[in-house]
């Protein structure tokens, strides 16, 4: 959460269900995470003191993540790059970590994903090109794992946490980019499976851990862009289901867990773009219906877990895009509400789950896009308010709890896109 509402912070441009400023803000992000931006500088809330005047404005600090109890982000300051820095809320302990491309160029950490108490994430150097690194917080402990393709870069990407381990997508310069693991040692960082052999890229991406499975889409030979399942081994990596006739692929999406099974949207070239679910075998990958008759399909999208009930956009032909329910049966997926109901749909999006409700954006048809709100309940389906008081609409987006309140952008019709908040 630290990472989203830094990221949020960053975007500020003034503005909430009152217009949130961006002090206060500040200040309340401050008394959740000890931290606040102040001018050029980390500051200490409640009793504010310097952590640290690293030289740079708040602008300048990127990526932000918490490994092991220590807070990392990335920044850069007048005489050095981008380099990795660390926070433990004190003024000595805002340091930077390792300058670990010397003077003033940049390595650029990114990809921070934590495993464990190690943060790993990708950076260059002024020997190698980007590659998996990793530290612990000190200068000796925030070391390149290993250098994947010699000479070049292997560009380390989809970095994931799974039973462990890492698990990334990499190109060592044989096998074109493969599914890789890493277990923090050169040694122990190696290719899980050669999915497309000969160099020619299986291209793994989307990962999504789902229970024990890592859910990823590949290419493999006798197969296109099909989902794919991983228990960690090279044994237990293997295509799911080739769910398009041959030559085509499915293009798995909008991956979503509900009671340990994967919901997503698939093409299987007959029905078009409709709603699957898979336990990760082929038997048990199957259509859970097909909501729009014929071949251009509902299209799926903006799928959320409620309560163990999923929730998403579809269109099935008549209504346009609307909010639909799923329990994972053809009877038990249905339309939920029609917000709007005319032919065009309210085209329910950003559905994103905080606590036991979904925020969302949507048009009733006379309001246009603005925030709305489900507790699961067709009464409990209603629009919070209408921050453009025209029939634009304001474009909500980016729902993030924070300190018992939600955060998020619109546009109110006269200041541009702000930063506003609403207890709902």
């Amino acid at each position: 959460m630290l990472r989203k509402l830094i990221q949020q912070l960053k975007s500020l441009r003034g503005g909430s269900l009152q217009k949130e400023r961006r002090g206060e803000f500040r200040s309340a992000l401050a008394r959740q995470t000890r931290l606040e931006f102040l001018e050029s500088r980390w500051m200490l809330s409640a009793d504010p003191q310097l952590l640290g005047d690293i030289g740079v404005s708040s602008a300048a600090v990127e990526l932000i993540t918490v490994a092991g109890g220590t807070t990392f982000f990335s920044a850069s300051r007048d005489n050095k790059g981008i380099e990795l820095w660390k926070t433990d809320g004190t003024p000595g302990g805002t340091v930077l970590v390792k300058d670990i491309n010397p003077g003033f160029e940049s390595s650029q950490p990114s990809n921070f994903t934590t495993v464990g108490s190690t943060l790993f994430f990708t950076a260059v150097d002024e020997t190698h090109g980007r590659e998996l690194w990793k530290s612990d917080g000190t200068t000796a402990g925030t070391v390149m794992v290993k250098d994947i393709r010699s000479g070049s870069s292997s560009f380390p990407n989809e970095l994931t946490s799974f039973n462990g381990k890492l698990f990334f997508e990499a190109n060592d310069g044989i096998s074109g980019r493969e599914l890789w693991e890493s277990d923090g040692t050169s040694g122990g960082t190696v290719m899980v499976k050669d999915i497309n052999p000969n160099n020619a890229n299986s291209n793994p991406f989307r990962f999504f851990v789902v229970e024990d499975k890592l859910f990823f889409i590949a290419t493999a030979p006798t197969s296109e862009r099909e989902l794919w399942v991983s228990d960690g081994t090279s044994a237990g990596t293997m295509l799911v289901k080739d769910i398009a006739p041959p030559g085509r692929n499915s293009n798995p999406s909008f991956f979503a867990n509900v009671h340990g099974t994967l919901f997503f949207r698939a093409n299987d070239g007959s029905v078009g773009d409709e709603l699957w679910k898979s336990d990760g075998t082929d038997v048990g990958t199957t259509l859970v219906k097909d909501i729009n008759p014929g071949s251009l399909g509902s299209a799926p999208a903006a799928l959320a877990n409620l309560g163990g009930t999923l929730f998403f956009q579809a269109n099935d032909g008549d209504r346009g895009f609307e909010l639909w329910t799923s329990d994972g049966t053809p009877a038990g997926t249905t339309l939920f509400k029609e917000i709007n109901p005319t032919t065009d749909g309210s085209d329910p999006s950003r559905l994103t789950t905080i606590g036991s409700e979904i925020y969302f954006q949507a048009d009733d048809g006379t309001t246009g896009p603005e925030v709305w709100k489900t507790d699961g309940t067709v009464g409990g389906t209603v629009l919070v308010k209408e921050i453009n008081p025209s029939s634009e609409g304001s474009y909500p987006y980016g729902f993030t709890e924070f300190n018992g309140e939600i955060f998020f952008e619109a546009y109110d019709g006269s200041s541009g896109f702000e930063f506003w908040k609403t207890d709902g």
